[in-house]
């Protein structure tokens, strides 16, 4: 029997997009020919998702799962909307979660861990599910938090059902009291969260280039007043407070009473807000726009 190189894996793997597994099951099957282990993955329908590989997959599910001290979060996108609405799919999104809630959220860990109640990895079984479905499907990010003490509470928004939907939030916090009350403090964060989407958890998160850009801007525009520079400067030292109101959670008016602050409602409950992160399902991705015309043409064959 042929040996069956690393190389050998390779080259079969960037020829058809098939999982490792896959392909190593195809050459073995195959006593390492190449053309032939070509032909026994496209008999098992495995060859077809490199074809489905470069289409736009923007739409899915995002799954949430906790533990003691932990939750994770994971965007799966397919190509439509159907697809988030077929129970395999959703299986798959709630199986790949539980395995960043075990392992973490290093995307290639994820896909090379096996998939719960199956001989094959995550990536392999993804593939599975590409050439059962027919559309592109891509595992995009992942995320976990901990804490030592306190909860990492989780919150969908709209659910699809329990733990799965299209915008999910993670919320670490960290200190002592009753398990319940600090479940619901996360879940209200949540909330909050998903509907104002802040870009950093304190001042000293915000991104650098970001606020130098907002400064520049900002800038500029009080300059054009044609005030002295002493001025200009309070002017703009005001609007970056404004500024850090709008995207830094800590300085945002708490959504559930539109007059706190959330700084002081973490104070108030003796926590401290350790973490937070917001998938937004297909965020930064960019959509193809439907041409309604070129589509009835190309189906009366014009």
């Amino acid at each position: 029997m042929a040996a069956i190189t690393a190389v050998l894996v390779k080259d079969l793997r960037e020829k058809t997009g098939a999982g490792m597994n896959a392909c190593k099951q195809a050459l073995t099957e195959t006593d390492g020919d190449l053309e032939a282990a070509v032909d026994w993955l496209r008999t098992k329908g495995l060859a077809a998702a490199a074809k489905k590989s470069g289409r736009i997959a923007a739409e899915g599910l995002v799954g949430v799962a906790s533990a003691a001290g932990k939750a994770a979060m994971v965007e799966v996108n397919a190509e439509t909307d159907f697809v988030a609405r077929n129970d395999g799919f959703q299986h798959f999104v709630a199986s790949v979660t539980q395995v960043a809630l075990r392992i973490g959220d290093d995307l290639d860990a994820i896909k090379a861990a096996p998939f719960p109640g199956t001989d094959r990895t995550v990536a392999d079984e993804l593939i599975s599910m590409v050439a059962t479905v027919g559309e592109n499907m891509t595992i995009r990010r992942a995320k976990v938090l901990t804490v030592s003490q306190g909860v990492v509470a989780t919150y969908m928004h709209n659910a699809l059902k329990p733990g799965l939907g299209k915008i999910g939030v993670l919320v670490a916090i960290e200190g002592p009291g009753e398990f319940d009350t600090l479940e619901l403090l996360g879940r209200q964060i949540g909330m909050h969260v998903a509907a104002t989407r802040p870009e950093a958890l304190d001042t000293d998160a915000v991104d650098p280039a970001a606020l130098e850009r907002e400064r520049a801007v900002l800038s500029e525009q009080a300059r054009a007043s044609g005030k002295p520079e002493a001025i200009i400067e309070k002017m703009v030292e005001g609007r970056i407070r404004k500024y850090y109101e709008e995207v830094v959670l800590l300085e945002q008016v708490w959504v559930h009473d539109s007059e706190s602050r959330v700084r002081a409602v973490v104070k108030k409950a003796g926590v401290t807000l350790t973490g937070f992160e917001r998938f937004a399902l297909g965020e930064g991705i960019e959509k193809p726009k439907d041409d309604f015309a070129a589509e009835v043409a190309a189906t009366a064959g014009v």
